[in-house]
């Protein structure tokens, strides 16, 4: 009997202390394009548990929107995706990337253009970069797209939340994404 109740001390002194808990989620980011429409979709995947636009990839510190609109931060328009792993792969999450826009075009998407409108894939860790390239390398090889995959891969830097504006969009304005495919699983 004691030691049931010094291992249920131990366990609550651990879950107070935050040890006891485990992060079940990821994140993932992606630019391609207006971040609007990328977010958009996201929302839609099941197990995505959050979904944030921003600014990543540039040298200004806390950008705004009329910083990266200037296409002289470097920094692209994003979503950053958290993700329950258990429900929907990180894999997964990148092939849906690829389908919601056009990984072909030079720094645009549709009616925007500007290198902060490139497509990117912004990597946390070496596991997504593999995944990342294998992903990219299958569809390379697929010739599903009639020009070459223009899509970077680089390494997750400061991610910059946008304005609150921007965030959920779409859904605020009560209006359909116009510039991404969406429909996606």
């Amino acid at each position: 009997m004691t030691t049931i109740w010094i291992i249920s001390l131990t366990l609550a002194a651990l879950v107070a202390a935050g040890q006891g808990e485990t992060n079940m989620t990821e994140k993932a980011t992606f630019g391609a394009g207006c971040f609007w429409g990328v977010e958009a979709a996201f929302r839609q995947v099941n197990g995505v548990t959050d979904a944030a636009v921003g600014y990543m990839g540039g040298t200004v510190r806390n950008p705004t929107y009329r910083d990266v609109s200037t296409d002289r931060t470097g920094h692209a328009e994003v979503c950053q995706v958290t993700f329950d792993p258990a429900v929907v792969t990180y894999e997964t999450l990148v092939e849906i990337f690829f389908r919601i826009h056009d990984p072909t075009q030079v720094n645009r998407q549709g009616p925007d253009f500007g290198s902060q409108y490139r497509t990117v894939i912004f990597v946390h860790n070496q596991e997504q970069q593999r995944i990342a390239q294998t992903v990219k390398d299958r569809l390379a090889a697929s010739r599903r797209y009639p020009r070459p995959l223009v899509t970077a891969i680089e390494p997750a830097r400061e991610f910059w939340r946008a304005e609150e504006y921007h965030q959920r969009y779409f859904e605020k304005k009560g209006i359909r994404p116009t510039c991404h495919r969406l429909g996606v699983p």
